[in-house]
């Protein structure tokens, strides 16, 4: 596979490093007693930036650490060494007291809700404000405005049973929000909803973090909701990050080996089996070329294949193609094929360095 243009910028060590609101120095987190050989590395030296007013996203496979991570952040779980802060706050030097501080600014909703059922949704957003001494009235002060929030001041004294898995996490932001937080957590919080109402929910994340300014990082498995709803994003595997960067530079340009894996089939257009089983790596003479334009930016809107036609000749065949948003940035891909030979590959290549076309030589086929 051959790649044009795709030269890599390195990646960058802590995006938003100037105002930070969650920095991870170092973390190691081991599970049982390794003097008895019967522990278990989740975190192997974790390094990572939140910045302030962000919605950052950390994907990676299951076991890869990811859950250990984020619950590290309100002191869920304590860190083996290395540090933990927020806003500026060393996590792991606070004792009991601190750390119930500390949770009051930091909220957490959940992929199964965690609603008590015995209570309806304004008693469940209650919840945290009863917890931390909140008189009733200040109560009733802030929950009603909350259920508004999230769209749900109609559902007040309805109870979990009687609401649907959307209103359910409504319900949980809105919770989560009671004590109004600097920092929202989201543990694969979409991943037990159907897709029309994982988007709902994304979008109210988006309403939540535009309007509150409130600091958001999810935790997923899921792809498209990183690419729907995330500025940044870091890749973890085996307890490490190996990549980082903005939503849109690692989706459009992957570079690590589990990132490219995990967005597969996330990103671009998909060639049908029939195609791709019939890929050579070298061309014989009469082959054809596939090769993968990708467009971006300015390229986005411009009419570059009507001109690629037009300057190679007419025997170019579109095979497939797709127009997607990345972290709100469009973004497009479209294999195409035509004759393998000297002449033409020279004119289509003198083409692409022309108008800075990110392309990717697929193949050959007969």
């Amino acid at each position: 596979m051959t790649r044009h243009n795709l030269a890599a910028s390195p990646v960058p060590a802590g995006p938003g490093s100037s105002d930070p609101m969650v920095v991870f120095d170092a973390v190691t987190k081991t599970f049982g007693d390794p003097r008895r050989q019967t522990s278990f590395t989740a975190l192997a030296g974790v390094d990572y930036i939140v910045p302030r007013g962000s919605i950052s996203g950390i994907i990676g496979r299951s076991g890869a650490g990811k859950s250990t991570l984020i619950r590290l952040v309100n002191g869920l779980e304590r860190l083996s060494s290395g540090k933990v802060a927020v806003d500026g706050v060393d996590v792991g030097a606070l004792d009991e007291a601190g750390l119930r501080t500390l949770r009051r600014s930091v909220g957490m909703i959940f992929q199964h809700f965690n609603l008590l059922s015995s209570r309806t949704a304004y008693d469940n957003v209650a919840l945290p404000l009863e917890i931390a001494g909140v008189s009733r009235a200040e109560i009733s002060r802030k929950v009603g405005p909350l259920l508004d929030l999230v769209g749900l001041g109609d559902k007040a004294n309805r109870y979990p049973a009687e609401l649907s898995g959307g209103q359910k996490q409504r319900v949980g932001i809105a919770r989560a929000l009671a004590t109004e937080p600097k920092l929202l957590l989201s543990d694969e919080a979409t991943s037990a909803l159907d897709p029309e109402t994982t988007q709902s929910i994304l979008e109210l994340l988006k309403k939540i973090n535009a309007e509150l300014g409130l600091t958001v990082l999810l935790i997923t498995h899921e792809m498209e909701v990183v690419k729907t709803i995330a500025s940044q994003v870091a890749v973890i595997d085996k307890g490490l990050i190996v990549e980082q960067g903005t939503t849109f530079d690692i989706f459009t340009n992957p570079r690590h080996e589990t990132t490219r894996s995990l967005l597969s089939s996330a990103v671009g257009v998909k060639l049908p089996h029939w195609v791709t089983s019939g890929l050579k790596p070298d061309a014989v003479p009469g082959d054809r070329v596939l090769v993968r334009l990708v467009f971006f930016g300015d390229t986005a809107f411009q009419p570059l294949t009507a001109r690629l036609v037009a300057e190679i000749g007419p025997d170019v065949n579109i095979l497939a193609g797709t127009i997607e948003e990345i972290s709100g940035q469009p973004f497009g891909s479209l294999v195409v094929s035509y004759p393998a030979t000297p002449e033409v590959t020279a004119r289509a290549n003198s083409f692409y360095a022309d108008t800075g076309l990110t392309t990717e030589v697929l193949g050959y086929v007969a």
